[in-house]
């Protein structure tokens, strides 16, 4: 008898927290003292694996360029990628929003006042990025921090040559022990996803998705237009790959991400799938995976267009095209500049509605459906980060393409 995939098994696991968050809705008590704690216990095993693997993937990625060019060249291919498809997808927002047009026939009364961390300035991030205290980084797993840090361990041992080959070896051996530790959290995956996604589903049923409905399926749908045209065209024009073969060797890390509604946590994922399932080397997945799950917000700039538009015809407000070529512009930008900061979504938010003059309390409009919008925006994040992977490799001639076809034959 053959063997149940893994992807298969999450998507299982997903059907039946679904189903049985919908039976606990009448008490979801019951799904958040004796089914969540599964869930944050398998959450917890996924997050004490994220910074030695970030820190060490990223050494050794690094030292496997063998020159700081070829470093460069990747970093910035990565970059403008991200970049591209960012100020892409918030467009693609804005577009969707104004056709179906989101917000309209909506009144809801706003009486809650949503406090929103005030985001650092371009110039801060940008000398936060080189950290004071590199062991301090690792402790509070700030991610820009991490990146720079090992960056230039990396750049480091390539310059000092044979002398070198002692740490690297050691780097090595250790992201090859985060590997195996994260191929037996992941058998475990199913399970978590089951726990995780019950709790959502008992807390915020259908009474709080409703009224929202509209604004839930115009980002939903957003996003998979974004996937279906960005991606599609990128990993196929670019990297000349099957669209189909990619979306379906990055599965596993969708639904994790669409589960758990977090790019970092879903990290580990992304890197194995793409490594086992797409061709991508470590060496590159090491470098561009970590930094995407950290600055390339795709997903998140479809909700920033969508909501903002939102907001505005709710409180019968009217943005003009030069509001909207703004709210790119910002929505682009801010994904760097929130980098790494907690609640960078909702910061993000904040600085597109003050961009345009629009009221900061419309934010608590959508408060109770975040989480619902969130899983699907980290889906799309996290997918965008494999597709850039997929394509650097491809334009670095380094895109293992045997993998891919055998991963598309093994799961016939």
């Amino acid at each position: 008898m053959k063997k149940m995939q893994l992807t298969t098994k999450i998507f299982i696991g997903l059907a039946l927290g679904i189903l049985l968050g919908i039976i606990l809705q009448p008490n979801p008590d019951i799904a958040s003292k004796y089914v969540k704690p599964f869930g944050t216990l398998f959450l917890n095993l996924i997050k004490l694996s994220i910074v030695p693997l970030v820190f060490s993937s990223l050494v050794v990625g690094t030292c496997s360029m063998d020159d700081v060019r070829k470093l460069g060249r990747i970093g910035g291919k990565t970059m403008l990628y991200y970049m591209m498809t960012t100020a892409f997808a918030v467009t693609i927002g804005l577009l969707l929003a104004n056709v179906t047009n989101v917000g309209g026939g909506f009144s809801i009364p706003v009486d809650a006042k949503v406090d929103i961390a005030e985001a650092p300035a371009i110039a801060e991030t940008l000398l936060n990025i080189i950290p004071s205290n590199p062991l301090k980084a690792l402790v509070d797993g700030n991610m820009l921090q991490i990146i720079a840090f090992a960056l230039i361990i990396g750049a480091s041992i390539i310059g000092i040559g044979e002398k070198g080959k002692t740490l690297y070896n050691f780097f090595d051996s250790f992201a090859e022990v985060m590997y195996k530790i994260i191929g037996v959290i992941m058998q475990f995956a199913p399970i978590g996803v089951f726990a995780l996604i019950t709790p959502v589903v008992a807390v915020n049923g259908p009474k709080v998705l409703l009224p929202l409905l509209k604004l839930i399926l115009v980002v939903y749908a957003g996003c998979a237009l974004h996937a279906i045209l960005t991606y599609t065209s990128t990993v196929s024009i670019f990297a000349k790959v099957n669209p189909v073969r990619f979306f379906k060797g990055i599965s596993p890390a969708m639904v994790f991400a669409f589960t758990t509604a977090s790019s970092s946590g879903t990290l580990p994922i992304t890197m194995k799938c793409s490594e086992e399932n797409l061709g991508v080397p470590k060496s590159i997945s090491s470098f561009v995976l970590p930094l995407g799950a950290t600055v390339n917000m795709d997903g998140t700039a479809i909700y920033q267009g969508i909501c903002a538009f939102f907001i505005a015809q709710v409180y019968g407000l009217e943005l003009s095209v030069g509001a909207q070529l703004t709210i790119i512009l910002t929505a682009t930008l801010a994904s760097i500049g929130t980098a790494g900061v907690p609640g960078a979504g909702m910061i993000m938010l904040g600085m597109v509605l003050q961009s345009v003059g629009l009221p900061l309390e419309g934010i608590a409009l959508i408060a109770g459906v975040d989480r619902v919008l969130d899983m699907m925006r980290t889906m799309i994040n996290i997918t965008g980060d494999a597709a850039c992977a997929v394509v650097v490799s491809a334009t670095e001639g380094e895109l293992d393409r045997g993998i891919i076809d055998k991963q598309v034959v093994v799961s016939k």
